[in-house]
């Protein structure tokens, strides 16, 4: 699909474009994502008929802007999170050519790295809604739809929601980036571990992590999720009491839901802390962002890409 010729085409007719590869129906969905009397349920909306302004972006891209809905696709927007902070690669997914202010025809595309190449996905603007709430993801800003239409492209190359209910970290960086991603096991940890993840930091790699767990999206007592994926967002080395700690920064895909352990927003060990590192690292805020220390076993495995070289790092 030509996404230039389909959205003239639609400007020209006065029309708003409806994707008939991937139309507003319970075969979008997926035949088991949901029991049939919910799918039967399932209304499309667009952006415009659920605000008076919505945009693609506001006030630029963020991992805050995304807060995970119905569908478990957890491990495809930890590792957009971790997109969203390399802003010159997250160019190549999210196109500039689009929005809902010039020549708006309720089309939009997106591009995923498929078979060593990038490929241009085209969708309508038609969101699925159950009983009123968003069945995928949902913006944190109330008028702004990049991550929602962007998970409905992913939806689409992967042939339908269902699709996304359930994967993995590194499958998702590859077709965010077309990089090689790597796997590290913490069970059985290399010794340079948090040395490792400083490096690759500072390289700046796009790195995500996941949770062991039969049953998925279960939060324990401690704030970890069960089953899980999560963006690694930074990793440092800080003065602590007569050493040094390494400690990483862990972002959810839901937007709520923190570690309350060691290093959490609350812990006393942040007490302990010279104030220019507190005052620089801590955010006591509910948005799904705490600091973790690496070899903790709730967290079992770190994947890493490298932007620079697209070699393991």
């Amino acid at each position: 699909q030509d996404f230039n010729h389909l959205r003239a085409l639609c400007v020209s007719q006065g029309l708003l474009f409806e994707d008939a590869t991937f139309p507003a129906h319970i075969s979008s969905i997926g035949p088991n994502l949901l029991p049939e009397d919910k799918l039967r349920r399932i209304q499309w909306k667009r952006p415009t008929e659920l605000q008076r302004n919505p945009y693609l972006v506001v006030d630029g891209v963020s991992r805050f802007d995304i807060m995970q809905g119905e569908i478990g696709d957890c491990w495809m927007l930890a590792a957009l999170g971790s997109l969203t902070l390399q802003k010159h690669f997250l160019e190549n997914v999210l196109p500039k050519d689009q929005g809902f202010q010039d020549n708006y025809a309720g089309i939009f595309h997106f591009r995923f790295w498929q078979c060593g190449d990038w490929v241009d996905v085209v969708i309508d603007d038609r969101l699925p809604f159950l009983n009123g709430r968003y069945l995928s993801v949902h913006p944190r800003t109330s008028n702004e739809f990049w991550p929602s239409l962007l998970e409905k492209a992913y939806a689409k190359l992967r042939g339908s929601y269902q699709h996304l209910h359930g994967g993995y970290i590194s499958d998702a960086l590859v077709d965010l980036t077309g990089g090689v991603q790597m796997q590290l096991s913490l069970k059985e940890p290399p010794p340079d571990l948090e040395e490792i993840l400083k490096a690759a930091d500072k390289s700046r790699c796009l790195m995500g992590c996941s949770t062991s767990g039969q049953l998925r999206n279960i939060e324990t007592k401690n704030g970890i999720v069960q089953g899980h994926a999560y963006t690694v967002t930074g990793a440092v080395k800080i003065p602590y009491k007569n050493g040094w700690k390494h400690i990483i920064r862990i972002w959810n895909p839901w937007g709520h839901g923190e570690w309350k352990g060691p290093w959490s927003d609350t812990s006393p060990q942040w007490d302990r802390v010279e104030p220019e590192y507190r005052e620089k690292l801590l955010r006591n805020k509910d948005d799904g962002e705490f600091w973790y220390f690496p070899l903790d076993p709730s967290v079992c495995h770190v994947f890493c890409w490298c932007p620079s070289c697209k070699k393991k790092s």
